[in-house]
């Protein structure tokens, strides 16, 4: 507690930021959570994995790259990027944390604000063991389902920063619909993770040196290909499901709007995905897959997020929140 009101009154010191300020900084803690996954993609598909052979030096007794006669220097630029990219998302997420401090948002906007920086130590220790263990398929994975899960908290602390602090929950969808869209969320989780072993035993291991073999998952790719697109199918049929039963009960229309991106995003994935499979898998495109799941992943936080809305009490329930007296109209014909 001592050390919380100790940054607290350090956070204080600086200008109070606008709602306009802690929205640019989420937004930001998105494209940056979401963007380091595209960069890492790119050091797999290059094969530059290994091109810094330790963690956190680059290499024995360098943080930064040094000429070596076996690792090629685009290999090490690539790798060494990618690493540098951690800072933005480091300052992206410190960033959030001292903005939503210093605005003294609720408890809800600080536990998702300090989620952010917790999770970035998080995924660097991930990646670190990845590149120990000799990029095992499995840790890689783990490391792209990390990056995933934190561009959807990302998007819930953009979408509860933007809501009034004394702001009173409405639920704008029936209970079945919300459950409905959890439901479509878990497969989407399932969707990630079979794309994951689909990458796990695909011809982009993320280093291809003589010396040494990157292990791969084992299993026949076709057969995780087709577990991966028949779970994108039963995605994709949820998401349908739910636009009728949007519809149905007349649902706002930002909701459908929400749901028609994520329609229209997840379809531009299946696509992206079918012409991968048919054309070898070409790296450009793994990139741009990895960004679609993010993307996807993002859309479908703001869909749930927007099956309730916390808006600013009507007048008169802000007086009954009161303790002194409430005044009301008097009626007509009645002395006041």
């Amino acid at each position: 507690m001592a050390v919380g009101r100790l940054f607290q009154r350090v956070v204080d010191v600086l200008p109070e930021p606008s709602l306009r300020v802690q929205r640019a900084v989420a937004a930001a803690v998105i494209l940056t959570q979401g963007g380091i996954a595209v960069t890492g993609a790119i050091v797999r598909v290059t094969a530059s994995g290994l091109g810094c052979p330790t963690w956190p030096q680059c290499f024995p007794g360098s943080f930064t790259p040094v000429p070596h006669p076996e690792i090629a220097g685009i290999h090490q630029a690539v790798e060494f990027g990618n690493r540098m990219i951690t800072f933005l998302v480091v300052a992206a997420a410190a960033a959030a944390v001292i903005v939503v401090t210093r605005a003294r948002r609720r408890r809800e906007v600080l536990v998702y604000a300090w989620l952010m920086p917790a999770s970035t130590v998080v995924q660097a220790v991930i990646g670190g063991i990845t590149v120990l263990t000799g990029l095992l398929w499995w840790t890689v994975a783990i490391h792209l389902l990390a990056s995933m899960t934190m561009v959807w908290l990302a998007v819930l602390l953009y979408v509860r920063i933007g809501e009034p602090d004394d702001g009173v929950v409405t639920m704008l969808t029936p209970k079945p619909l919300r459950q409905l869209t959890l439901l479509s969320a878990i497969v989407l989780a399932a969707v990630l993770v079979t794309g994951t072993l689909v990458t796990g035993a695909g011809p982009h291991a993320g280093d291809k040196s003589l010396d040494r073999t990157v292990p791969r998952l084992q299993v026949e790719i076709t057969t995780l290909v087709h577990a991966h697109s028949s779970l994108l199918v039963a995605y994709l049929s949820l998401l349908l499901a739910l636009g009728f039963a949007l519809a149905a009960v007349h649902a706002p229309r930002a909701l459908i709007l929400r749901l028609g991106v994520l329609l229209a995003l997840v379809c531009a994935q299946g696509l992206i995905g079918a012409v991968q499979f048919y054309t070898g898998v070409p790296a450009a495109l793994v990139a741009l897959h990895v960004a679609g799941a993010a993307a996807c992943t993002a859309a479908t936080a703001a869909l749930w997020a927007a099956m309730r809305e916390r808006a600013e009490p009507e007048p008169l329930e802000r007086a009954l929140d009161l303790d002194d007296e409430v005044v009301l109209p008097a009626r007509p014909g009645r002395d006041v």
